[in-house]
């Protein structure tokens, strides 16, 4: 179990660094957010376009980054919506039972089949250097690759978080 939680270490390490390098993102997401409306108003009154869908959809594409690869990070820090009022009575370990089996029956699960199905998806739209059908448009199959990344990241926290249950459950409290 010792080498077990070490490997849960790691990981949250792993998701603790995702999560700072998020806030870069999130910076730029609103960085280009504001030069996106200062272009948009600022043109309108010069009778120019300055705003683009480049910068629209380099946004939208940083909020997609920041969501997917997130949710690791989210989860590794309880973040995620659960029923707080129920599990808020619960006792540590009746806590690890249902994040334990909340893992195992669903959040594993449904990280495998995304994982499945979306690598064929991936390999698609590189196969097709897929970008977007607007004038100006960023390519879309890095933004696709995020997607596998982020499940992908999601599962292994989810298999920390398992881990950490399991170490409750045996009475080993995870450091």
């Amino acid at each position: 179990m010792r080498r077990l939680l070490t490997l849960s270490r790691m990981i949250d390490a792993l998701s603790d660094w995702v999560g700072r390098a998020l806030q870069w993102v999130a910076l730029l997401m609103i960085a280009l957010g504001v030069v996106n409306v200062i272009g948009r108003y600022l043109g309108a009154e010069l009778g120019m376009q300055l705003s683009s869908n480049t910068l629209l959809e380099g946004q939208i594409q940083a909020f997609a980054v920041i969501f997917l690869l997130g949710s690791g990070y989210l989860l590794r820090h309880d973040g995620h919506i659960r029923v707080d009022i129920l599990q808020s009575g619960f006792s540590a370990r009746t806590r690890a039972w249902v994040d334990l089996l909340g893992t195992l029956l669903a959040l594993v699960p449904f990280c495998t089949v995304m994982l499945l199905y979306g690598i064929d998806y991936v390999a698609l739209a590189w196969e097709r250097l897929e970008a977007s059908p607007n004038p100006g448009g960023l390519p879309l199959y890095p933004i696709k690759t995020v997607l596998v990344v982020g499940f992908a990241l999601l599962l292994v926290q989810g298999v920390s978080q398992a881990i950490k249950a399991t170490a409750t459950l045996i009475d080993r409290h995870p450091q």
